[in-house]
């Protein structure tokens, strides 16, 4: 009897597992790596084949038969079922959840593919005898210039019909492949390469002619050429019949470097979770065929058929956009390092301001280091004003915007140049401050600055103690406390007050919700129809707009409120990062970064991009303080209904924790809670946080393994969080 082990898609903790199946005759072609229908309990569900095997084996009962296939081929390849298992042993989640990445829309559907209808010559004809239907002689020329011509486009429907009856020409449908970006156009430039930037794409070149996976850390100041890197590395690869993935974290960031790469390959696909599902499945059937090279997108880019990589790009490599926070919750970062040593692929990491666990491993020799200090076309670094906002508040400017950048605004705008402003709205919502002094609500025993939650209080994360705020300053006495809270919105409404003849365009989540409205935004604010573009970080990455030559940054130092240990490294990136947009062509640029503790000094090393001075100072911290990169974080989150069985449930896992995985073992182990999450309740369920610091992440598996944690439907584990609580 022929029997395939199937895994129902059907995410649920407490079965995850295989489950038996008879194959019925007629589907006696199947193998693993298919999708099909299945019976199972009162309902139908969809499944993927893991394996199929003759067994003469009495189960006791009668086996329930395969229903249907959903696709005429193997949907997952050999390298999307490897990947599949090493993402459910690595982030103990479903299989099922994590096959599921791999699907457009994450189900098993029968997508009714987009038809043409396309008309052939098959046969040969005399001209002779269409003397009097000068249509049809019209048509059969036609055809005998182009292989084949869509019926739309010929629009004749009596003609066709008795050219057909006569068996001189085919009316078929033909699948149309969907790609929303097939109208991109774009020239390349004659670029005369930097020699760092040749030396860079030599290091990467031995890899890729060696076939072995290696990786790399690209480390080039904003301006220095990344992108023309990636594009001459992934020439190389094409060259060597090798195919190429370019990650990049957000979908804003999409458009132009697909423009770039489009100047240079015609091979080019995009994908990302804005496109449609039919849409997905189409890129997927183009991928599989083999006519697509190149695959260019956000995270969800690494979960498709591409085969023969031979290099993978992360660029950006230190945004968080690339942490999934919904189950599964991988790092696409790490996945893709993975994805390169199933293939043998070089990998690139690229960044102006990379992160600090990528920046210490490439110190410690696990990357190769390659850097690009200079622009590319020696350009100078915009100049940077550091503006305290203390000091603007005592001289009695209640705006959020700063004298200086008020007049730098006005200037920019009076010579016809653009600006951006950036709102670091992220930083304006969780924390407590004295608008007299700048001095911040910390913690009395631990000194990290207290998040203020939804329940009135403020929390420390890390000695799980809360308590009312201040109504004064304890610093300087001062009544002046503020919880702040301004949005885009209103930073609109002060822009148009200071400058009400700009044109401004906003980009934010509220103004991007449609497909193409990040890329529809910028290539307006390229083309001069606006003066002045803000909004939330969106605006403060990997655009290149030569017509820009101020950059504003309101609460520079917002970052810094958060009780996160990454609140410097993301201070950092984001200053770098926007300053970067300023004076990439040929007008010098200028910056003003506002701040209210602008003696910070993150703040003066971002303003001078001085990331190796930062990186110097601050990797002792996160040393001493057993954070990444000198550890791997695991958190636990436990939900119910019950605060107290929540809490409960959570100490009785530290506990076991504590007697289990003792702090003397070989490998460092330290664990901490619980704690009220950062969002303590919602939807009626009690949330509390555990956070584990290792150094082996295969010993806290086996723990959560041994406790089944990974199977309750009260936990959530998160390797490698992206925030503490």
């Amino acid at each position: 009897m022929l029997v395939a082990e199937i895994c129902a898609n059907l995410a649920a903790k407490n079965i995850d597992q295989t489950y038996t199946y008879a194959v019925p005759p007629h589907l006696n072609f199947l193998t693993s790596g298919w999708r099909v229908i299945v019976p199972f309990g009162n309902q139908t569900l969809d499944g993927f084949v893991m394996r199929v095997r003759e067994t003469d084996e009495t189960f006791g009962f009668e086996l329930k038969e395969i229903a249907d296939v959903v696709d005429d081929e193997p949907w997952f390849t050999l390298e999307m079922q490897m990947l599949s298992r090493w993402l459910t042993d690595f982030y103990l989640c479903p299989l099922a959840q994590s096959m599921s990445l791999f699907m457009p829309g994450g189900r098993s559907k029968k997508i009714k593919p987009k038809l043409q209808r396309v008309v052939k010559l098959i046969g040969t004809f005399d001209e002779r005898f269409f003397a009097r239907a000068p249509t049809q002689l019209k048509i059969l020329r036609l055809l005998q210039e182009r292989a084949e011509i869509p019926a739309a486009e010929i629009n004749h429907p009596v003609a066709l019909k008795s050219l057909a009856e006569q068996s001189l020409i085919v009316i078929e449908n033909r699948r149309v492949l969907r790609d929303s970006y097939a109208k991109v156009k774009a020239e390349a430039k004659a670029v005369e390469l930097t020699p760092e930037q040749s030396a860079a794409i030599a290091a990467v070149k031995k890899s890729l002619e060696q076939k072995i996976f290696r990786g790399f850390l690209l480390h080039g100041v904003t301006g220095s050429g990344k992108t023309q890197v990636y594009i001459e590395l992934t020439k190389l690869t094409r060259q060597m019949g090798r195919r190429a993935v370019i990650l990049v974290p957000e979908i804003a960031l999409t458009g132009q470097i697909v423009q770039s790469f489009k100047a240079h390959f015609q091979d080019v696909l995009v994908i990302h979770s804005k496109l449609s599902v039919a849409e997905r499945s189409d890129t997927f059937h183009k991928i599989r065929s083999g006519e697509v090279g190149i695959v260019i997108g956000a995270r969800s880019a690494l979960f498709t058929p591409i085969f023969n990589v031979g290099l993978i790009v992360v660029d950006e490599e230190q945004d968080s956009s690339y942490k999934q926070e919904k189950p599964p919750y991988y790092h696409a970062r790490i996945v893709a390092e993975e994805f390169a040593k199933f293939h043998g692929a070089a990998i690139v990491f690229g960044s102006a301001t990379p992160s600090l666990e990528n920046y210490y491993r490439a110190q410690v020799g696990e990357l190769e280091y390659l850097e690009l200090p200079h622009r590319a076309l020696n350009q100078p670094l915009p100049e940077v004003e550091l503006v305290d906002m203390r000091a603007e508040l005592k001289a009695g400017n209640k705006s959020v915007l700063s004298t200086a950048l008020k007049n730098l605004l006005a200037e920019t705008f009076e010579q016809h140049q653009q600006a951006i402003v950036l709102l670091n709205r992220r930083g304006y919502s969780t924390f407590v401050m004295c608008r007299e002094c700048g001095a911040l609500v910390r913690c009395p025993d631990c000194g990290r600055v207290m998040a203020y939650h939804s329940d009135g209080k403020v929390h420390c994360h890390s000695c799980e103690i809360h308590f009312e705020p201040p109504k004064v300053c304890p610093a300087c006495g001062s009544d002046k406390i503020k919880y702040f809270g301004t949005g885009t919105q209103k930073l609109e409404q002060y822009l148009q007050e200071e400058l009400p003849d700009a044109r401004v365009l906003r980009m934010d989540r509220d103004s991007t919700t449609r497909k193409f409205a990040h890329e529809e935004i910028l290539a307006a604010f390229a083309r001069g129809e606006a003066d002045i573009l803000f909004g939330t970080q969106m605006v403060a990455k990997g655009h290149d707009l030569a017509g820009v030559t101020a950059v504003g940054i309101l609460s520079a130092d917002g970052i810094l409120f958060f009780p996160d240990f990454r609140a410097a490294e993301q201070c950092f990136d984001l200053i770098t990062q926007a300053a970067g947009r300023a004076g990439r062509a040929d007008l010098p640029g200028k910056v003003i970064v506002q701040a209210y503790n602008a003696d910070a000094d993150v703040i003066a090393l971002a303003c001078k991009q001085d990331f190796k001075t930062f990186a110097e100072r601050e990797l002792p911290r996160r040393e001493f303080l057993f954070f990444p990169p000198f550890s791997r974080l695991v958190k636990l989150t436990f939900i119910s209904k019950d605060e107290e069985h929540a809490r409960e449930f959570a100490e009785v896992i530290v506990n076991s924790f504590r007697r289990e995985v003792p702090p003397n073992s070989v490998a460092r182990q330290e664990i901490f809670g619980p704690i009220p999450a950062a969002v303590a309740n919602l939807r009626g369920e009690f949330r509390f946080s555990v956070l584990i610091k290792s150094l082996d992440l295969d010993t806290v598996r086996g723990f959560l393994r041994f406790h089944a944690l990974h199977k309750s439907t009260e936990v959530q584990i998160d390797f490698d969080p992206t925030t503490t609580s």
